[in-house]
């Protein structure tokens, strides 16, 4: 396939590359990172394409943008990919000049906002595998139940008018009206723990115990309760192994008297 040449000599003009604005009452603002070379050529290849096709959609037109960049040869990716290392080194000097500039306290809530960001990117990271691994949905509330029943008849337009008068009508149930829900969560809670059981094992069986939850771990180191033959057992045990130690008890007594009383009788 054969791409015009203008595709390799036009690059993003420098508006894409952000430079550091300070305001006169707070510190700079943080430069934004560079854009790669793919999304340079994505940015600029994308409005030629939705005035070429208005009737794709924008997931269809990035799909393919993205084929068109993986066809490209490494010549005519070149300047998109050197416009980046240059925004780069930029970004580099900027980035430098604007630590330079913060106060220890900024320092501090700077290193906190990214341990934030880090942890919400984790646990979104970590819901995406637990999806992916087919981990059972949580079981609903008798609220939920009912609006996801009667969310499109609800009162309207938008969603959040929607939940505000579906509150409404539940709080104006009466309480045998909402026993129905209320069962219904009930029988949720049995599909839930069924389900989860089933794929704890699973995981276990695939090498995954650390996705198992802490109160099924907890529940396994647990030993099993004792028969009531087992509990009768060991109370006879316990009182054979009394009775044993008491006769042993009187035994070593008697004898210690005995010792006495014949060291006296040779003493006389």
């Amino acid at each position: 396939m054969y791409w015009p040449v203008s595709w390799c000599t036009r690059v993003l003009p420098a508006v894409y590359i952000r430079q550091v604005k300070c305001l006169t009452s707070q510190a700079c603002t943080p430069p934004k990172r560079p854009l790669n070379g793919y999304m340079r050529y994505v940015l600029q290849e994308q409005p030629v394409m939705t005035r070429q096709n208005p009737d794709i959609k924008s997931v269809d037109i990035i799909r393919k943008i993205a084929q068109q960049w993986r066809s490209l040869s490494p010549e005519q990716k070149r300047p998109f990919e050197e416009a980046s290392l240059r925004a780069m080194e930029q970004f580099k000097v900027d980035f430098e000049r604007y630590q330079a500039q913060l106060t220890p306290a900024q320092v501090q809530e700077q290193a906190l906002e990214k341990r934030q960001k880090m942890a919400k990117r984790k646990a979104i990271r970590k819901k995406r595998e637990l999806t992916n691994l087919g981990k059972p949905k949580r079981p609903r509330s008798p609220f939920n139940i009912f609006m996801s029943e009667h969310f499109e008849e609800a009162r309207g337009i938008t969603t959040q008018n929607k939940m505000k008068s579906l509150l409404e009508d539940w709080k104006n149930m009466f309480s045998h009206q909402k026993q129905v829900y209320t069962q219904l969560a009930e029988d949720d809670k049995i599909r839930y723990k069924n389900e989860m059981k089933s794929w704890e094992e699973h995981m276990v069986e695939i090498g995954r115990e650390d996705l198992i939850r802490d109160q099924t771990l907890s529940a396994k180191k647990k030993p099993a309760p004792k028969t009531q033959a087992e509990t009768k057992g060991t109370k006879k045990a316990k009182a054979v192994k009394k009775a044993t130690a008491t006769a042993k008890s009187k035994t070593t007594r008697k004898k210690s008297i005995s010792t006495k009383t014949l060291r006296s009788t040779k003493k006389t």
